[in-house]
Formats: C-alpha cells, structure tokens, sequence
C-alpha cells in the first residue's frame, strides 16, 4: 500500500512541461583527515570477547545479554554479523597495549547542478570515500603493477530531480537520492562530523512547503529493499518535521519520524506439529519494527544568550532488537522502545577581544538494562527474556568524542559539558570542552576477582550471582582548532584525552544504541588526534 501510495504522489507532481536549460554549475570538495587513536580500540577489525559463554565456562548462562554482534571494518564500512553466541564482544581497550588506530580518510566529491525554466531543477553528486593505501596498484615487493580494486571507489551519492512553486504555490517536491538535514542533525543529518565522515544519503521522495515565517518537510526514503525474498520485508524512514521562524532570532521545530522494518525474523523453523507448539505458548512470533519519536526543539539567541535545546520521545515494537536476546532459543518477541531523550545547551558570548563564548551542556538518551536474572529465572526453563531496549540514535550527526561516539550511536549515557570558545584572529577558531560521561543503566557483571588483567568469575554456574558496575563512564578533555586559510580552503586540528572510568573498563551496555559493552582490560589514558584539511570549490 506504501508503495501505491507514493506512486500515486509521483503522479500528481509529474506536471508536464517544457523545460530548458539555463544554467549548469560544476562543484565539489576533497576533505582529508589523518587520525590516530591511541589506548582505546582492540582492533579497527575485531571485538574481544570479554565474558565468554563457553559449555563448562559460562558466567552469562540463561541471561538475556543480547550482544550478539561483531564487525569488521571494511573500508570504513561495519559489516554485522549476529547469531555468533559466543558471549560479550567489546571494541575498546583502555589499554596502552593494545594497537593503536592510525588511518588517513579521504572523501572526494564532485556535483553537477542543472538549472531549467519553469523552477525545475535537477542535481547529481559523486563521491568516493577510501581510506589511504587500500587502491594502490603495485606490489613493493615483486614490482608486479597490477589493476587497483576499484568495486567500492565511485558512488552516486545524491542524484534528484527538483521542481519548485507547483501550483504556484512555495511548494517544492525533490526526487531521488538525496541528503536529509534537520534542525542540528541530533536525530536526523547527513554524517559528516568528526572522523569515519562517509556521507548519508536517502532514496527519498520529500515534499517542502517554505514560506518566510514557517516551513514544512514530509519524506518518505526507502532504506532496504528485499526485492522477491519477501513480500513484505522492505525498511522505510518516515517523516514529518515543521519549523517556525515568526519569532525574531528565534526557530521552533515539531516533528513525527517512523522507521519501519518488515524484515522477517525467526528463531526456528521446525516441523508443522513444533511451529504449532510455538504459537500455542506464543513464543518466535516478531511484530514489524516500528519505531516513532516525536519531539519538540527551540533554538535562537536573547542578547548576549544563545540557546539549544531538544527532547524527543521514542516508543513502538522492537522486534529487531528483541531478536538478539536469545539466552537459550528464543528471544524477546515483545521488545518495546518507551523512552526519552533530550540535549540542551546555554552559551553566552562577551563582547570583547577575541569574542569569547563560554557554554554549558547535558545530553541524556534513556536506556535499560535487564540483562540480570533472578535466582527463579535461573533454574526455570520457561522464563521468557526480556530485551533491554535503549533510545535509538536513529540518523544522528552529532557526536560527543573520538573515543566512545565514533559512529554517532552512542546511548544509554547522559553527558555533562562545558567549553569555550574564541577567536584569536579573523580566519581563526578556538575550542575547548569538558564532557563527563555516565551510564544510566549499569550493566550486572558476573561476581569475579581479577588476576592481573584477567577477570575471573567466583561461581561460573551460578549467573544469577552478580554485582552491578559502577556507572561511571570517565573525563573527557578536548582542544579543537580551525584556520580558514581562505573562503574554500580550511585546516583543522584536534586533540583529546579520555580519562576512562571504573563503569566504562568493568563494561556498560552505551554504544551501538546501547547494545554493545565498553568492557576493557584497563584503565589507562586513551589520547585521540586528527589533522585535517577541506577544499570546496
């Protein structure tokens, strides 16, 4: 019915007319980044397995632990690979012996704009993002100069037709592939902050009706496309987000985003007598994943004042997420998101040399952890689990760090912050911050003792015995600096240093939306510095 639906909406806007070319603009840039991460990553390919969940070792036996996931970083790209049931995975370290992270990132773009009579326009934008040394063409060694492995090089990141005032009125539908940004990326941007900046762009049909006082965006973008596999199987992202500018200095935001994830899933497939039995106990029957928020922000200045801030709701069936918490066979078919998130910030600017602006911050994304069992649920061979289900990031572009936000999904957390911001010259920016990091729902470890940076659990048969992880994540202190050399060439530096925590070395459930563990074998320093440079032309 979706796809009815935004057929029939295609044929409504498809206006016949008799469009010339006007004019064609070529542009693009080449953004290079150089990063080194140092005492924080296991690997920038594997997890370490941190609990294992091994027969006649196993610490986390008929919990509802959920982290089922490793990956492997494939030119920047995460591959997930779910089902492994090995135990608890980490990514992080916090420890100086493990190897460092050291990768220079690239990302070239180049657009073509074509402008045509009667509001039409049309935009097609490629783009390849790669990581130094992954294409070069020749063997060192033997001197054999060979084809580079270009499959992944060239893609088309944005290619969309565009007509405006339909009907005459400040209307305007863009279609095809297409970058989707809003309010300040919190929830919705096209992710290229900070490192790992590989673009998101939607298959999208967008609507936008903009006058001067207010404007309304509605989308519908498809993510997945099973093909024949399912008759039902697609993922959409939905969206309505209406903004008001009828007050001076100031844009209020109210918007309604739905993810829906047909996909199928399902813990078995026995014989029709066992399929039966299941849905006679009503168990391995997956509702469609939806997920809603709704929320409100307020962005604008008073005087010397400037605020942001932001609170969105997230509620719906979690069938995706409740599929990864298996302790024995079947996982939690009844998952649910119910949860809040918010961000706010204060600054004030001084009117003196340098223009000094000082600001205070606090971000909270709601999460659960209900990975504990109770004795009963231990021993009783027909307890059901219960998925603990944290606020999904969703398409966010804002990030807290180098060390814990790599991916903007970090959750489950609430952060405090403060900075500083100058400029010591006209082509020049200073900033400083301080961000404190915790957990808001701690993860239960097995009760252990630790011999050296081995933790050793006391009663390994007994996984109801645990004891809960101190929730305190760390300190994180960072220094970032850019130069505008001139109005299309910029230079960029950062430096950070995490101070990590007891929570975020003995392991809390915060990254990948709350379904991945920070468990580390130590406690040391973790340092993170980039050097970067961006030309738009």
């Amino acid at each position: 019915m979706k796809k009815v639906l935004v057929l029939l909406v295609f044929c409504l806007i498809a206006v016949p007319v008799m469009a010339e070319l006007q004019n064609v603009e070529i542009g693009g840039e080449i953004r290079i980044r150089g990063n080194y991460i140092y005492a924080n990553y296991n690997s920038p390919n594997m997890f370490a397995l941190t609990w294992p969940a091994l027969p006649g070792f196993n610490a986390l036996s008929a919990r509802p632990i959920g982290d089922m996931v490793t990956y492997v970083f494939s030119g920047g790209n995460r591959v997930a690979i779910r089902g492994n049931g090995l135990g608890i995975f980490s990514p992080y370290s916090w420890d100086n012996d493990t190897n460092a992270m050291k990768i220079i990132e690239q990302r070239t773009r180049l657009h073509v704009k074509a402008d045509f009579t009667n509001d039409v326009n049309a935009f097609v934008e490629l783009e390849s993002y790669d990581w130094w040394g992954e294409d070069f063409r020749s063997n060192w060694i033997t001197g054999a100069d060979v084809r580079a492995n270009s499959a992944d090089d060239v893609e088309v990141y944005q290619a969309y037709i565009e007509a405006e005032n339909m009907w005459g009125l400040p209307l305007r539908a863009r279609i095809g592939r297409q970058e989707l940004v809003f309010g300040n990326e919190w929830l919705v941007g096209n992710k290229d902050f900070g490192p790992l900046f590989t673009g998101r762009s939607f298959d999208a049909l967008r609507l936008t009706y903009a006058t001067d006082t207010f404007s309304v965006d509605a989308w519908a973008a498809q993510l997945l496309e099973s093909g024949v596999a399912e008759e039902d199987g697609d993922v959409w992202f939905y969206g309505v987000y209406g903004s008001c500018r009828a007050v001076e200095n100031w844009t209020f935001d109210a918007y309604w985003l739905w993810l829906r994830d047909a996909r199928s899933l399902t813990d078995t497939n026995f014989i029709w007598f066992a399929e039966w039995l299941e849905d006679v106990f009503d168990v391995d029957d997956y509702d469609v994943t939806n997920i809603h928020t709704v929320g409100l922000r307020a962005s604008g200045t008073f005087g010397a004042f400037d605020l942001n801030a932001e609170a969105a709701y997230q509620w719906g069936d979690a069938g995706q997420v409740g599929f990864v918490f298996k302790p024995f066979l079947y996982g939690d078919d009844g998952a649910e998101y119910d949860t809040w998130a918010g961000t706010i910030e204060l600054g004030y600017t001084f009117d003196m040399a340098w223009q000094p602006r000082v600001s205070l911050g606090f971000d909270y994304y709601g999460g659960e952890d209900n990975r504990d069992i109770s004795w009963f649920e231990w021993w009783w061979p027909f307890d059901r689990p219960e998925a603990s289900v944290s606020f999904n990031r969703l398409f966010s572009d804002k990030m807290y760090g180098g060390f814990l936000d790599v991916q903007n999904n970090l959750s489950n957390v609430w952060i405090g912050r403060a900075a500083v911001m100058v400029h010591p010259t006209e082509n020049t920016m200073l900033l400083g911050e301080i961000a404190y990091f915790e957990a808001v729902e701690p993860f239960d470890s097995p009760v252990y003792f630790n011999f050296g940076k081995f933790r050793i659990p006391i009663a390994p048969a007994l996984s109801f015995w645990t004891k809960e992880n101190d929730s305190e994540l760390g300190w994180q202190a960072t220094l970032y600096g850019e130069y505008y050399y001139s109005q299309d060439l910029t230079f960029a530096a950062l430096l950070s240093a995490l101070w990590p925590g007891d929570g975020l070395v003995d392991g809390n459930f915060i990254a990948w939306n709350g379904l991945v563990s920070s468990q580390g074998t130590d406690d040391d320093l973790s340092l993170y510095s980039s050097l970067e440079v961006r030309l738009k032309f």
